[in-house]
């Protein structure tokens, strides 16, 4: 078989010249490109202030436990509200919490005001808020990376 040359595969059809013209008109020029870029640089500019005020509002955020509607159960240690004076379960405080505070908690911290058997069932407490109870978006933003 003989060995073919590019050349000898070229199509049948052949453009017409390009012209600079041609080339002017596709290619963007300096300034729609320093347009382009100036667009991005302000939109970073105005992104990341935002990024932090949303980080700053996740920490000022509150968690009540338990809410208000629940007031006056107590906490099992598996983080479950039962009658008062259910064995082995703890009064709950009836107060809120930043997340800035949970977040500490969380990491081996401590609630403010609590013993280690308090902490332990409000953080499971928190732990196991569902979407519509009172704390559940700010709890669930604190678990989004950042």
């Amino acid at each position: 078989m003989k060995d073919q040359s590019p050349e000898q595969h070229a199509p049948d059809f052949v453009p017409s010249e390009v012209t600079e013209r041609d080339v002017d008109s596709i290619a963007p020029s300096r300034r729609q490109l320093l347009m382009g870029g100036a667009v991005a640089a302000s939109a970073i500019v105005s992104i990341r202030p935002a990024l932090a005020n949303t980080a700053a509002s996740v920490l000022n955020c509150a968690i009540p436990v338990p809410d208000q509607a629940r007031a006056g159960k107590y906490i099992a240690p598996n983080g479950q509200l039962v009658p008062a004076g259910t064995a082995g379960a703890v009064p709950a405080q009836g107060r809120s919490y930043s997340g800035e505070q949970v977040r500490q908690a969380l990491r081996g911290g401590r609630l403010p005001g609590t013993s280690y058997e308090q902490n332990q069932a409000y953080l499971n407490y928190i732990r196991r808020l569902q979407s519509g109870t009172s704390g559940f978006t700010c709890y669930a933003s604190l678990q989004m990376p950042r």
